[in-house]
C-alpha cells in the first residue's frame, strides 16, 4: 500500500525538477522512519496520512518546500524528532513551516466560542508570516475529514466537523480554494447532520431522474447561443452542493420546492473582453434577474477573485446562475492563493500580492484589539468573510467594504484618526446620518472635527470587524484612564476632608496592603469597586467617620468632573436628570463608578445610611464644553391655532434643540405636552423656561426630572 501511495505522489509531482523530487523522496523516507510504529484510526500505517496530505498539495501545484513540510508536518509533534534535526536535514525554510504547523497541530476540541476563538487565533498568527502554513493545514484537515468516519466517538466527530465549518471552510473561501471549501463543507455536513444531507441528495436524485439530462441540455442551449456569435468558449455545469442548498433553505427560511437556482454554470473564455461579450449574449437571449448581477472584474474580491456573475431565467425556463471567467481568472478561482503567491522566494513578496492579503493584517490587528475569544470569533471571523461592496472617495479611489457598511466603516478604512474624528458624512454630495447603509458605487466624503471622539453607538451600526474592535479599544482605554483620574481625585479629596495626609509613604503602604500598583488602585476607586472610606479605614483602623449618619454637602474643594465624560467614568442619574449648573452629589456604585444626582433628588434618601458612598462633586466650567445634555419640560398649553408653533419658535430662538415632543393629554381647551430639549446647562434651560412663561398661551410649565 505504501509503495503505491509513494508512486502516486511521484506521478503527481511531475511538475517539479529532479532536485526537488529528490528532496520529497528524502522527506518520505524520513517521515516513514519517524512514524514507523504508529498507525491511524483506520489501521493504516501513519505514513499514509502525510503522503495523502502531500498529494492534496500537488493538486494546486504547490512548491517542493510546502510539499516537503506536508510530509513532515506531524514529526515534531508526534515523534521524537526535534526542530534542530529538521533544520539540519531540510533547511531553515522547511523547518519554519513545520514549526508553524506544530504550533497549531493540537487544537482543543471542547467546542465553544472560547476554544474556537483561541484555535482561530493560533491558526492566523502561525500563518501570518507564510500563508503556506494555512494551505498545508487545510490539506491536513481535508484528509482528516475524508477519514473522519474511522473515529468511533460521535461527539468528537461532530466537534471536529463544527470546527471545520467555523474555521477551516471560511479560510479556504478567503484563500480562493473553492474546491477544498466545498469538500470540507460537505464532509462536515455529513457528520453534523447526515439526515438533512441525505434528504437533500435524495431530492436532487429524484429531480435528476425526472429530467435526467437537464444540466447537459441547458449547457448545450447556452453553447449554441454563444457559437452563433462566433464566441469560442467552454461551458461547465453542475448542481449546487447539498450544504449550499441547506444553507439557502435555513437562512432564507424557505422550502426545497421554493428553491429555484439550484444549478450553476461557468463560461470560460480566452480573454476579459470575451467575458463581457458572453454576458451581453446571455442577457439578450434570457431574462435577467434584477439585483443578481455582480462585476468582480472591474472590482475584484479582496482575495484576487475576478469574474462576472449573473442569474437569468435560462433554457427550459430554469433559473440558473452563470459565472463568466477568462482562463487566467479561472486559474486564480481554482487555485486561489497558490495561483499568484511567489513561493520560490516567499520573503520577496510584491506589493500587489500583499494588497490581496490585507485581510490577514486586519485579522491580526483585530486579535490584538479583541478583549476575549468570544469577541474574536463572533466579530472577526464571521464578518471578515462577508460579501463586499465597492464605494469611492471624493478623489475617485475605490474602497472595498463588507456589505451593510456605513460611513463609520468607510472613515476608519481610510485612517483610524479620520474615524476617531468623524462627525458627519456626505454620500453622493448629500449630508446623511452616520448610520446610513452604503450602496455599491456611492461616493463618500467624511467630515471631521479635532474636538470629536468616537461614540459608543457607532459599534451598533458598524459592519467592519476591525472598526468594531477599534471603537471598543478606544472606550476601554478611555474609560480606564478616566477611572484612574477620577479615583485619584476621590482619594485625595477624601483624605484631605478627613485631615489625613496622603503622601508617598502612605500611598506605598496602601499599595502594599492591597497588593496593587498605583494606577490599578485608583482605577478600583474610580470604578466604585473600592471606596476611599475603606482605604482610609484599612490604613488607619482607629479612623471614625466624622458624620457617620448624615452626609454634609460642602462647597470647599469639591471633586470636579473636569476632563471626564458622562457615561464613561460617571453616569447621570435617570431619576433626576442633572444638568450642568445643578447642585449635585455623587453616589459611588460598585462596578459602575459614580452616579450623579441633583441634591434634591428623592432617590438620595435610600443612601442615607451609607455616608461613605457619598461624594462632594461639582461640574467643570460649562463654558469649557460644547456638549449638549437632554432635559425635559412639561407644558400645559391653550388649544388654539399657532400656540405650539409659538413655543417651538421661542425654544429655537434661545438656541434649544427639540429632540422629541409627546402629547400626553389633549382636551378641547387645553393640551399637555412633554418636550425633550438639548441644552448646554441648567442656566440655559432656565432661560428657555423663563421665555416660555411669557407666552400667553402657556398655562403652566415645569421642568421634569427623570
Amino acid at each position: 500500500m505504501i509503495k503505491n501511495k509513494i508512486r502516486e505522489l511521484e506521478l503527481l509531482t511531475s511538475y517539479l525538477n529532479e532536485d526537488e523530487k529528490k528532496i520529497i523522496i528524502k522527506a518520505i523516507n524520513f517521515s516513514k522512519i519517524a512514524h514507523k510504529d504508529q498507525t491511524r484510526k483506520s489501521g493504516d500505517p501513519y505514513i499514509i496520512h502525510p503522503i495523502e496530505v502531500a498529494k492534496i498539495l500537488t493538486t494546486i501545484n504547490l512548491d517542493a518546500s510546502a510539499i516537503t513540510a506536508g510530509l513532515l508536518h506531524d514529526t515534531i509533534e508526534d515523534t521524537a524528532i526535534s526542530t534542530e534535526e529538521i533544520t539540519k536535514m531540510f533547511g531553515m525554510q522547511i523547518s519554519e513551516l513545520v514549526e508553524g504547523l506544530t504550533k497549531i497541530s493540537k487544537f482543543d476540541l471542547k467546542i465553544n466560542k472560547q476554544k474556537l476563538g483561541e484555535n482561530y487565533r493560533k491558526l492566523i498568527l502561525a500563518s501570518s508570516k507564510d500563508l503556506r502554513v494555512i494551505l498545508i493545514k487545510l490539506a491536513d484537515r481535508l484528509h482528516n475529514m475524508r477519514t473522519i468516519n474511522f473515529i468511533k466517538d460521535e461527539s468528537k466527530r461532530i466537534n471536529i466537523s463544527i470546527e471545520t465549518l467555523e474555521i477551516f471552510s471560511p479560510l479556504a473561501q478567503r484563500l480562493g480554494m473553492k474546491e477544498w471549501q466545498d469538500e470540507l463543507e460537505d464532509l462536515a455536513f455529513q457528520s453534523i447532520n447526515p439526515d438533512a444531507r441525505k434528504s437533500i441528495i435524495d431530492r436532487l436524485n429524484y429531480l435528476n431522474s425526472n429530467d435526467e439530462n437537464i444540466v447537459d441540455e441547458i449547457r448545450y442551449e447556452l453553447k449554441k447561443n454563444l457559437i452563433s456569435e462566433d464566441i469560442n468558449c467552454n461551458i461547465e455545469g453542475r448542481i449546487k452542493s447539498a450544504f449550499s442548498i441547506w444553507n439557502k433553505i435555513k437562512n432564507k427560511n424557505i422550502s426545497f420546492e421554493q428553491l429555484s437556482d439550484i444549478m450553476a454554470f461557468r463560461i470560460l473564455t480566452n480573454s476579459t473582453r470575451e467575458c463581457y461579450k458572453c454576458l451581453g449574449v446571455i442577457h439578450r437571449n434570457y431574462q435577467y434577474i434584477p439585483g443578481r448581477f455582480k462585476d468582480f472584474i472591474s472590482s475584484p474580491k479582496s482575495n484576487g477573485y475576478r469574474a462576472l456573475h449573473t442569474t437569468v431565467m435560462g433554457p427550459k425556463n430554469k433559473k440558473i446562475e452563470i459565472q463568466f471567467r477568462s482562463n487566467a481568472m479561472n486559474q486564480i478561482a481554482d487555485f486561489g492563493v497558490a495561483a499568484h503567491w511567489k513561493y520560490k522566494d516567499p520573503k520577496s513578496i510584491k506589493e500587489k500580492d500583499t494588497k490581496e492579503y490585507k485581510w490577514m493584517h486586519d485579522l491580526i490587528d483585530l486579535m490584538n484589539n479583541s478583549l476575549n475569544q468570544d469577541e474574536l470569533i463572533e466579530n472577526s471571523k464571521i464578518n471578515v468573510f462577508n460579501d463586499e461592496i465597492y464605494v469611492f472617495t471624493p478623489k475617485g479611489d475605490l474602497i472595498e467594504l463588507p456589505i451593510n457598511s456605513t460611513p463609520i466603516d468607510f472613515a476608519y478604512s481610510i485612517h483610524s484618526q479620520i474615524g476617531d474624528k468623524c462627525v458627519g458624512a456626505k454620500i453622493n454630495e448629500k449630508l446623511q446620518p452616520l448610520k446610513t447603509i452604503l450602496k455599491n458605487g456611492d461616493q463618500i466624503e467624511i467630515i471631521t472635527s479635532e474636538d470629536s471622539q468616537p461614540s459608543p453607538m457607532w459599534e451598533r451600526f458598524a459592519a467592519t470587524s476591525k472598526v468594531k474592535s477599534q471603537i471598543r479599544r478606544f472606550f476601554r482605554s478611555k474609560k480606564r484612564d478616566e477611572y484612574i483620574l477620577f479615583g485619584k481625585e476621590i482619594l485625595n479629596s477624601f483624605f484631605m476632608k478627613e485631615n489625613y495626609e496622603l503622601n508617598s509613604s502612605t500611598l506605598n503602604k496602601i499599595k502594599k496592603e492591597y497588593d496593587v500598583d498605583e494606577d490599578y488602585l485608583y482605577e478600583m476607586i474610580g470604578e466604585g469597586r473600592l471606596t476611599a472610606f475603606a482605604v482610609l479605614k484599612k490604613i488607619y483602623p482607629e479612623f471614625n467617620y466624622k458624620s457617620s449618619t448624615k452626609f454634609e454637602l460642602e462647597t470647599k474643594n469639591p471633586i470636579r468632573l473636569k476632563g471626564l465624560t458622562a457615561g464613561m467614568s460617571y453616569h447621570l442619574a435617570g431619576c433626576c436628570s442633572p444638568l450642568k449648573g445643578d447642585t449635585i452629589v455623587g453616589i459611588v456604585t460598585a462596578g459602575i463608578g459614580v452616579a450623579v444626582h441633583t441634591i434634591d433628588c428623592d432617590t438620595l434618601s435610600s443612601y442615607s445610611d451609607h455616608p461613605e458612598r457619598w461624594l462632594n462633586i461639582s461640574w467643570d466650567s460649562p463654558s469649557q464644553s460644547s456638549i449638549l445634555s437632554n432635559s425635559r419640560i412639561s407644558v400645559v398649553l391653550k388649544n388654539q391655532p399657532g400656540s405650539l408653533g409659538k413655543i417651538t419658535t421661542i425654544i429655537a430662538k434661545n438656541n434649544g434643540n427639540i429632540s422629541n415632543i409627546n402629547f400626553t393629554i389633549r382636551k378641547n381647551d387645553f393640551f399637555e405636552i412633554i418636550i425633550d430639549i438639548e441644552v448646554r446647562d441648567a442656566n440655559h434651560l432656565k432661560n428657555i423656561i423663563a421665555a416660555l412663561r411669557l407666552v400667553s398661551e402657556v398655562s403652566s410649565l415645569e421642568r421634569i426630572k427623570g
